[in-house]
């Protein structure tokens, strides 16, 4: 079983349902044998900037942020971790992009469980092997491939 906790500290009132995240999250955690614990922060710009700054020192809102989970050793506890989405970077992203808010929202979410599981794309290799996988949650929720340029009309 996934268990799912979201928390609302944003302004903007145009984010998914609890049912949706649920939905993308089980997605990803499919085949995962153990239950499974995420808290997902729905977050402004502002809150987004100072833990971008705070932990990644980088300046500005970021869309996504993942924060693992370690357990000390001996605690035995189901949280993958956390993430914190800034709501409105996101649907200022799509419409950037030129994609559904909804589809965006969804592989933005994919996107941090994989983090949370230890995917990253620091290194070439380790992004192409996370986009592939992404490519491939997505196409089961039949979304296309967010990597894909579209062919100028």
């Amino acid at each position: 079983m996934n268990y799912l906790e979201i928390q609302v500290a944003t302004e903007t009132s145009d984010y998914p349902s609890e049912q949706q995240f649920q939905h993308w999250v089980d997605t990803v955690l499919t085949d995962r044998s153990q239950d499974s614990e995420i808290v997902i922060r729905l977050v402004d710009e502002a809150e987004s900037a100072e833990l971008n700054q705070q932990y990644r020192h980088k300046q500005g809102p970021t869309n996504i942020l993942s924060f693992p989970f370690e357990a000390p050793e001996g605690v035995e506890l189901d949280l993958l971790g956390d993430l914190v989405i800034c709501a409105p970077l996101i649907a200022q992203e799509a419409s950037q992009q030129n994609k559904q808010t909804s589809h965006h929202w969804a592989h933005i979410t994919l996107h941090g469980v994989l983090h949370l599981l230890g995917y990253d794309h620091i290194e070439d290799s380790e992004a192409e092997e996370m986009e592939t996988l992404e490519i491939k949650l997505l196409n089961m929720l039949n979304i296309a491939n967010p990597y894909q340029e579209e062919s100028p009309q």
